[in-house]
């Protein structure tokens, strides 16, 4: 790997590690075996870095998910199929606590970070579309208002498993849980009988 590569291999652990507000430049240029003024030359700043850090962390965590997702598609039950996915995604989040956490924590600082919120509200649509693909069992769909809808259901319903894992993981709902609320909702909502 070059001086590049070993920045953002050295930003990911720390992130994991660390967190955001925590890591500092030295850290990663350390863990890197770099100077300092790398992380400028090659990334402009730190925060710059931690970001692309940070894409690339979540991109990890989508093909490790998307792998669990796959096998839960092939149960032909939608049932079983929706309590097998939201258990695998509960599951994966022992693995990838560093990226969640790093990702509610920098929630609160998005004004303070300079080209994030653009890039986070960049990847929203393309997220959803991902999301709603991932947990139908098939390839993404054309961008269409219904696609978008599934998107936003399935996205909601991850970042609060996931701020519920976070608090403690006893808390986040099981697959079951879900299935069983959404049963309960959509009876209420919609008018027809709960599950």
């Amino acid at each position: 790997m070059g001086n590049r590569e070993d920045l953002l291999a050295s930003a990911t652990r720390c992130l994991q590690e660390k967190g955001y507000g925590r890591t500092t430049a030295r850290d990663i240029a350390t863990g890197a075996g770099v100077s300092l003024a790398a992380i400028g030359y090659h990334y402009g700043s730190k925060d710059a870095l931690l970001v692309e850090a940070l894409v690339g962390a979540m991109g990890t965590w989508g093909e490790s998910i998307g792998a669990a997702l796959a096998a839960a598609a092939e149960v032909d039950d939608p049932k079983e199929r929706f309590v097998r996915a939201w258990n695998a995604v509960r599951d994966s989040f022992a693995e990838h606590r560093g990226l969640w956490t790093v990702q509610f924590e920098l929630l609160g600082q998005l004004d303070h970070l300079p080209g994030l919120p653009e890039r986070l509200a960049a990847a929203q649509k393309d997220g959803r579309l991902g999301l709603a693909a991932l947990f139908q069992g098939r390839a993404e769909a054309a961008d269409t208002p219904e696609e978008l809808a599934r998107g936003v259901f399935y996205q909601s319903l991850l970042l609060g498993q996931a701020a519920q894992w976070l608090i403690g993981p006893e808390l986040a709902p099981s697959g079951e849980e879900y299935l069983r609320g959404l049963a309960l909702v959509s009876g209420d909502v919609l008018g027809g009988a709960a599950g």
